[in-house]
């Protein structure tokens, strides 16, 4: 049973940064991409950040390119989002899903996504 399991999420004050952690398990982790989305309470899911299973592509929603960055590590089967630069409406439970699709446009789009993890939580103070 594939398993996703998300790390690091907390409180934070405007401004700061926090690092989320992916764990993968029973799956071929260099085979799927891999993305971050987020879900705020009312709003629908969408994206962060999101590569390639290589991870020398990536895709970053407008708003949070050049503070968020997406990695990978292939060996750990692991995959990691650096936030920096935290924003109030950057609130939400984070989710770190999988997709096995080999069609770079839909890297972005959720619902090419197979599994995900059970989400973890951020809030950033004002």
């Amino acid at each position: 049973q594939v398993q996703l399991v998300e790390s690091g999420g907390g409180l934070v004050q405007t401004g700061g940064s926090l690092r989320l952690s992916c764990a993968a398990s029973e799956l071929t982790f260099s085979s799927y991409r891999m993305g971050w989305f987020r879900q705020a309470p009312g709003k629908e899911r969408e994206l962060v950040g999101a590569l390639t299973r290589s991870g020398l592509r990536t895709l970053y929603a407008a708003s949070v390119r050049c503070r968020f960055t997406v990695s990978r590590d292939n060996a750990k089967n692991a995959v990691y989002l650096q936030m920096n630069s935290l924003k109030p409406e950057d609130s939400a439970v984070y989710y770190c899903e999988a997709s096995g699709s080999l069609v770079y446009s839909t890297l972005g789009t959720e619902s090419a996504y197979d599994y995900w993890g059970q989400g973890t939580q951020v809030t950033v103070s004002s």
